[in-house]
């Protein structure tokens, strides 16, 4: 089965207020505010934590910590070459475990619900552009995110 379309996959919309917005335009925001009240890239300290999710080594982690959840098959087919399904936040917050949200929250700066938010929408795709090939890569391969 061929993925679906990511730009499909990647506009998530959401009802706010009676309007629908654009989920990324929403995340954007969130972190424009962030970074001004915080000062610095907020948006490159996320992206930079999502790299480090989505390392071989980590990615097999994820998979570990899912299957101990009982959410294997939700994080195999983020690694699969069928289609992504997608995780709620306590899905996420499971996955990761508390102690990782926490170091999020530590290192981006924005809250757990925000941190919690973004990887909902971003982790499931990083680690499938991560597992191209539907396989985890070998420990010493690493791509960007």
């Amino acid at each position: 089965m061929m993925k679906q379309d990511r730009t499909i996959r990647s506009v998530t919309l959401m009802t706010h207020m009676g309007k629908m917005v654009d989920m990324s335009d929403f995340f954007q925001n969130l972190v424009g505010k962030v970074e001004s009240v915080l000062g610095g890239d907020v948006q490159t300290l996320v992206k930079q934590q999502l790299q480090a999710l989505t390392q071989p080594q980590t990615i097999q982690t994820l998979l570990d910590r899912a299957d101990q959840a009982g959410l294997g098959d939700k994080v195999r087919s983020w690694i699969s070459q069928s289609g992504n399904v997608p995780a709620t936040p306590d899905e996420i917050r499971a996955i990761l475990g508390s102690g990782t949200v926490h170091d999020l929250v530590e290192k981006t700066g924005l809250p757990a619900d925000a941190v919690v938010t973004a990887l909902v929408h971003f982790l499931p795709d990083a680690v499938d552009k991560n597992t191209p090939e539907g396989v985890l890569p070998a420990a010493g391969t690493t791509k960007s995110a």
